[in-house]
């Protein structure tokens, strides 16, 4: 598995990460946790070294899952988890969903029960969530540099901030990687953000690399989800949005075809070779489809093969909100 550098920190992680969210939480019922944790370490035996989880997914019980898989391996590999919602208030009974939380106190609680959830004496890289805008992102900042310095965390990262966030947070305490939607069907980090996160020296970890599993290919307009999905309430997944937003899948099956690869893979190859400094998350519950994900880091697009891509995508509106109102409000701040 080659290795890739996020930003000037040395944080040095395989060229793909693995998303865990979706193991416990998020896309219909939790998958049974021995499968999961074998799963986990097949993506560790195949050269993995960067795992994502967060107290939120579930909650906990993810930080637990990748806790107890990856410990035989501590040592070899980088966790990276986050703080930032109030998982003592039910998202259920509050208007909206969930509620943010980074009050320096709070973030001091989240890292000391993550560390013994990850069965860990360190967070490798530990990320804001979202942006609380009843905390000033210098405190944030401040508290994970203590954090730091008394060796609890290594890194610092932010998730879905904004330009400014990201350039006051980093005068406090370098952050070292962003993480945020960017995809094939999400690409307004090019307009600021990848500018900014270069001239910083900050890396990038895009989530949703595959567009919640729709760039892959096996989604279409009929297809039903779960009664517990978070795609139920995403309107760039209602039947309708799903069949205009087909015109892209098409475009990454005909270049596929031409690599003899897979849309997934094609979609994940276009990601790594926008940057030397950017990591894609892509989840999964299945090894197959770890495989095949992998398998993106050997598929080689030439500049002409991007351009065509480029060039085809920018005459494709891509239909429907990435978020729900309340959550997409919680992006991008």
């Amino acid at each position: 598995m080659q290795k890739r550098t996020l930003g000037k920190s040395g944080l040095e992680v395989s060229a793909l990460g693995l998303g865990c969210m979706g193991m416990s939480f998020g896309y219909g019922p939790a998958a049974d946790k021995k499968e999961m944790i074998s799963l986990v370490r097949s993506a560790v035996e195949r050269g993995v070294t960067f795992f994502d989880t967060a107290e939120v997914y579930g909650p906990f019980t993810n930080e637990e899952l990748v806790g107890e898989a990856l410990s035989p391996f501590r040592g070899q590999v980088v966790i990276a988890t986050k703080f930032g919602f109030d998982t003592r208030v039910d998202p259920t009974a509050t208007e909206g969903g969930p509620v943010l939380n980074s009050r320096p106190e709070h973030i001091r609680e989240v890292a000391e029960a993550s560390l013994k959830r990850l069965r860990s004496d360190v967070i490798d890289l530990f990320y804001q969530h979202r942006v609380d805008p009843d905390v000033p992102i210098e405190e944030v900042a401040g508290v994970v540099k203590d954090l730091i310095q008394e060796g609890k965390v290594r890194h610092f990262g932010l998730s879905e901030a904004g330009v400014q966030t990201i350039r006051r947070a980093h005068a406090v305490q370098p952050v070292t990687v962003l993480q945020s939607e960017y995809s094939l069907w999400w690409r307004r980090p090019e307009e600021e953000m990848l500018p900014t996160l270069e001239e910083l020296g900050i890396g990038l970890v895009p989530y949703s690399p595959l567009g919640r599993g729709f760039l892959t290919g096996k989604i279409d307009e009929k297809t039903t989800f779960d009664s517990t999905d978070f795609r139920n309430i995403v309107p760039r997944f209602t039947p309708e949005a799903r069949k205009a937003n087909q015109a892209l899948v098409d475009l990454l099956r005909k270049i596929a075809e031409r690599k003899k690869a897979t849309p997934a893979q094609i979609a994940l190859a276009w990601l790594l070779a926008q940057k030397p400094w950017i990591v894609p998350i892509p989840g999964t519950t299945k090894l197959h489809r770890l495989d095949e994900n992998l398998g993106a880091v050997a598929v080689k697009l030439t500049s002409d093969d991007l351009r065509e891509i480029d060039s085809a995508s920018s005459n494709i509106t891509v239909q429907g909100a990435r978020y729900p109102e309340k959550l997409d409000q919680m992006t991008g701040r």
